[in-house]
């Protein structure tokens, strides 16, 4: 799960073509396309993209020549705008896919496993709302989020924890996990809700 970022002077037609061929060698070998922007692009959509920037900025590692971060910075509106926009989306998905599954166990502990990576994302950013840079350590970084939020993130370690393979949830486990899921990703968003443009108090106080 290796995400790339390609900074170009210019994208065209030619270039996309050229691009292509490695672009789906790459994702043959089970990895997400790369992400190809003009360095005009990306110096202007931090506003736009905070979430992503803020990741990128934190954990990227430059593979070849250098990233430009001369007037690339998160600002906090930004960041919770958007986080609240995909908070509230993620739970309008996961309400729609759970009528989808039915109460069939299975088909619970697979939209789990499905859904935890993108919960991550989410849940990073909330701390990152809350003031503090999140631990690259995703079990660390669930502790830090309820420490600073108040948010009750026990589902989130049980769902990494099945997503992992180190504690599977099968039959009436999964389906109570997936109730529990569900209402944690709408604390969540209830969460990002409370939190003001300009406020910094972590549990909204």
């Amino acid at each position: 799960d290796l995400n790339v970022l390609v900074l170009v002077d210019g994208v065209d037609m030619t270039h996309l073509r050229q691009e292509g061929a490695v672009a789906r060698a790459w994702g043959d070998a089970g990895n997400p396309p790369p992400l190809t922007l003009t360095v005009e692009e990306w110096t202007g959509s931090a506003d736009i993209f905070p979430m992503e920037y803020a990741d990128i900025l934190s954990y990227h590692r430059v593979l070849h020549g250098a990233l430009p971060r001369d007037g690339v910075q998160v600002n906090r509106a930004d960041l919770r705008l958007q986080l609240e926009h995909e908070a509230r989306s993620k739970v309008l998905r996961l309400r729609h896919a759970i009528l989808s599954a039915g109460a069939a166990p299975r088909a619970m502990a697979q939209l789990l496993a499905d859904s935890a990576s993108t919960m991550l994302v989410l849940l990073r950013a909330a701390l990152r709302l809350a003031g503090e840079d999140p631990p690259a350590d995703s079990f660390a970084m669930l502790d830090r989020v309820q420490a600073q939020t108040g948010l009750n993130v026990e589902v989130f370690r049980r769902v990494l924890r099945h997503r992992r393979g180190e504690a599977k949830l099968e039959g009436d486990a999964a389906v109570r996990a997936a109730e529990e899921y569900l209402a944690g990703a709408t604390a969540l968003a209830r969460w990002v809700d409370q939190q003001s443009a300009g406020q910094h108090s972590p549990r909204g106080e």
